[in-house]
């Protein structure tokens, strides 16, 4: 096996790391698929953000940048990480939020259709607002039930696709196992059934590479503090393909998607642009860091991110591997997002020694051990050495 050092030395996305806030007193974060390291731009940028523009501007700073932010770095975003064209993509509230408009966005432009399709282990938030949102529009959801590893499938798929599909909602990266789901050829399968997609991007935004406007994917949403290393409940995102924009029309109709929003108008008249898929006032710090890390993502490449990735979880493979512990994450490099997952029944307990110890990983109910690994931070010498703690607490875990 190469030795890590080896690794890092031939890496030519090591440098990045040094563009980040490093914890002095940790030995391994292993959980940047939850939440991503803090880049030092960011803080730079915040810090001018606050003295120069709200300090210095006040509310002039409106008029100066801020009512466009939404928009342009959505466009940022789209171009740098999804593949897609400008005027499609916003910065806006939280995934769960905009989960919610783009359901009620998806059922309206399949009217006389009354079926959701979504997996029984998709994340929680999709799963309880697709039940929430079909319950409360009259829709029916089928569920899926796919393997943990293998996950939603083609096949699977299209044995409960039918004519009474009006949306299907799936995951581009399984947040327990970390398989990727192929969004190109789902999107052609539902598409061949008259019903729209959207997917959620959460564990794929950033970390590799993404083509929406190829896909023809439909609606697209997904969070920005993980690999796009935008902060703690920093705003998320959402895309509405061009072809759908006249049509949509969502449940949250704040002022900010009016058509004219400092009309103060009696009546409502919604912006023909992707600005109607906005609502309220929107968050200008976060959106402030978001721009940062979609920067940094855009300067290294979504394909050189990828190619990382793939070499970081092979090789935590192989040390699992070596150590003889069951993993539930894809051997194909393919088929795998950027997180690997441990089965062990004392996982809790053992993410517990670790945590203890400076090795940060994430437990997932009910015996999941999730090994995230973000090509910009991690290294392959981290790496080694939170599996050789983990291996070590697994060891004390069967004294």
């Amino acid at each position: 096996m190469t030795p890590p050092d080896v690794l890092d030395a031939a890496d030519p996305l090591a440098p990045f790391r040094d563009r980040f806030v490093i914890d002095d007193d940790l030995v391994a974060y292993l959980d940047g698929n939850s939440l991503g390291r803090v880049p030092q731009a960011t803080l730079e940028r915040l810090a001018a953000f606050v003295r120069d523009e709200w300090g210095s501007r006040l509310i002039r700073g409106w008029e100066d940048a801020w009512v466009d932010l939404p928009v342009t770095v959505g466009d940022e975003l789209g171009e740098a990480l999804l593949g897609a064209g400008a005027g499609q993509t916003v910065i806006a509230d939280s995934t769960s939020v905009n989960l919610y408009k783009l359901l009620h966005a998806a059922i309206g432009v399949r009217p006389g259709r009354d079926e959701i399709v979504i997996d029984a282990t998709n994340f929680p938030t999709d799963r309880y607002l697709v039940e929430s949102v079909a319950a409360s529009c009259g829709l029916t959801v089928r569920w899926l039930r796919p393997d943990l590893v293998d996950n939603v499938t083609v096949e699977a798929l299209a044995d409960v696709l039918g004519e009474r599909t009006a949306v299907v909602v799936l995951s581009h990266v399984d947040y327990r196992s970390g398989t990727l789901v192929d969004l190109d050829a789902v999107t052609q399968l539902v598409h061949e059934h008259g019903a729209v997609v959207v997917w959620d991007l959460c564990h794929s935004a950033g970390v590799l590479p993404i083509a929406l406007d190829a896909a023809e994917v439909d609606f697209a949403v997904g969070c920005t503090y993980k690999y796009l290393n935008s902060g703690p409940g920093a705003p998320a995102f959402l895309y509405v393909a061009e072809r759908h924009l006249t049509a949509v029309t969502q449940p949250i109709a704040g002022w900010w998607s009016a058509s004219d929003l400092f009309a103060m108008s009696d009546t409502y008249e919604v912006a023909p642009t992707i600005r109607r898929m906005l609502s309220g006032t929107p968050s200008v710090a976060g959106i402030v860091a978001v721009q940062e890390g979609v920067r940094l993502i855009a300067e290294a490449g979504t394909e050189a991110i990828r190619a990382k990735s793939e070499a970081l979880t092979a090789y935590t493979i192989e040390l699992l591997d070596e150590a003889g512990l069951e993993i539930v994450t894809p051997r194909e490099p393919a088929l795998r997002g950027s997180h690997v997952t441990v089965r062990h029944a004392d996982a809790r307990n053992i993410t517990d020694q670790m945590i203890a110890r400076g090795v940060v990983p994430d437990f997932r109910e009910p015996d999941l051990i999730r090994l995230g690994l973000s090509p910009l931070t991690t290294s392959f010498a981290e790496v080694e050495a939170g599996v050789r703690i983990l291996v070590d607490c697994v060891g004390d875990a069967r004294r």
